[in-house]
């Protein structure tokens, strides 16, 4: 499929052949056992299809189903490991590729957005895509200055598209839930859904990603390409070069996945603080290890792109995530109830147990608790087991908790970037980036609460 499949009937076929051909192919599979061939061989042939489709569909697709599936990539390090497998080359390959859009129409939307004499403002332009995504692709070219750009085209019919593939994935998400344990698909759409207006408007990401170039120049640990030039349905910034993190996570080396893991969760912590902005689109695809970090040329510094989704946080973080998270390593186990209940996540019409909350907390802080911890997949699953098992306490408690929709898409980015270190296998010390950036977290002096209070 070359170009955007644009009719809505198209897409909706497409994507409601998924769930059938789950369904056929598990008949097929029973059929496979009744002649005698070996189940496991069997079951790793089924799932092997299972997620060639996927991948087939969602690439095909882009819009909103490619957008999905990138969302789920990663906390594909969540399923059990004799499932993983095959999910995860096909789920992963969403994070970084999707079949180009043909070169006549790239053309056509240059041409309607900057004038028919667009090809002046370039000295080149390369017509072979260097990367494609959910709604647009980008291309690499040279400014009439002489500058490396990056200029991204947005598909045409690209919100048209992404709603409709998002109404309809809605339709069968009980179906795509056993695809990550513990986690409740509908949610995810819905908040995908919310954000789409927001994601087309090339304006409002070039207003998000100067204010990221502009805090982070020159910064030794992070690089954010600045944006050249801005219209409808085209971005033009910076090009940068470097390593996607989605080639570190397959090939790279101990020492650059641990410097990529704790750059990571640096500009996680730190890019509200200083920016009021939450990078909302944390997948691998959107990150790049570059050489040149503090260390000199054998060091490394992260590269950051795509700033289509943000959450604005002016103050930075919520500064009750901190207090939360500092009471619950300290074992106050009434006043983080008490906290929970204040900002919202216990309704009025439930009552917990406090120690109860605090053994469900327990596991998610644990990065936290020693001074470097090491994500894996293991780990990553076992938590998922956790929340995935109707007998366990910890299932119950997570359906009567709520989550207020001011910590939505916080809660959202903060389960990704786990997801990402865990595919990483990162050891990253956590606590130190919890300590600088996050407000709360270190409880302040007597005095210092006096000078916040009459600031």
């Amino acid at each position: 499929m070359s170009d955007l499949p644009r009719k809505a009937v198209t897409r909706t076929a497409k994507l409601a052949a998924l769930p059938l051909g789950f369904a056929g192919r598990a008949t097929w599979g029973l059929g496979k056992r009744i002649v005698g061939e070996s189940a496991e061989l069997v079951g790793r042939e089924l799932q092997q299809r299972t997620a060639d489709q996927l991948f087939k569909v969602l690439g095909e697709l882009k819009g909103g189903a490619m957008k999905f599936g990138q969302a789920l990539s990663v906390f594909e390090s969540a399923l059990p490991e004799e499932v993983a497998g095959p999910y995860r080359a096909a789920l992963t390959k969403l994070q970084d590729a999707a079949p180009p859009m043909p070169t006549r129409t790239v053309h056509g939307v240059l041409a309607e957005r900057l004038g028919e004499d667009w090809q002046e403002l370039f000295r080149t332009f390369d017509d072979k895509p260097a990367a494609a995504a959910s709604i647009g692709q980008v291309h690499r070219a040279v400014w009439h200055d002489g500058r490396e750009v990056a200029v991204k085209v947005q598909y045409p019919g690209a919100g048209e598209a992404l709603l409709s593939d998002l109404n309809q994935l809605s339709r069968f998400a009980r179906l795509l839930g056993p695809l990550v344990p513990g986690m409740d698909v509908k949610p995810l759409i819905t908040e995908l859904k919310d954000r789409v207006s927001e994601e087309l408007d090339y304006g409002l990401e070039a207003q998000a990603q100067r204010a990221h170039a502009e805090e982070f120049a020159g910064d030794p640990d992070v690089v954010v390409p600045d944006v050249v030039h801005q219209c409808d349905q085209v971005l033009v910034t910076e090009w940068i070069d470097g390593t996607p993190l989605s080639e570190v996570i397959a090939d790279g080396t101990e020492e650059q996945r641990d410097r990529a893991g704790q750059l990571l969760a640096r500009f996680l912590f730190s890019g509200p603080a200083r920016t009021g902005l939450l990078h909302a689109d944390p997948h691998p695809g959107n990150f790049r290890l570059l050489p040149g970090g503090p260390g000199g040329e054998d060091d490394w510094r992260l590269g950051v792109l795509d700033f289509g989704t943000v959450d604005r946080l002016p103050g930075g973080l919520p500064a009750p995530i901190g207090e939360a998270l500092r009471m619950t390593l300290d074992g106050e186990a009434e006043a983080v109830y008490e906290m929970l209940c204040a900002e919202g996540f216990v309704k009025e019409s439930v009552e917990l147990d406090p120690d109860a909350v605090l053994d469900y907390l327990e596991p998610i802080i644990e990065p936290a608790r020693v001074e470097a911890f090491t994500f894996t997949r293991g780990w990553m699953r076992r938590q998922a087991a956790r929340i995935a098992d109707v007998r366990s306490p910890a299932h119950q408690l997570a359906k009567q908790l709520n989550l207020p929709p001011a910590y939505l898409l916080i809660h959202r980015v903060t389960l990704s970037t786990i997801g990402v270190l865990c595919q990483l296998g990162a050891t990253v010390r956590l606590r130190d980036e919890l300590e600088d950036w996050l407000p709360e977290f270190v409880p302040r002096e007597p005095g210092e609460e006096e000078e916040a209070a009459q600031a």
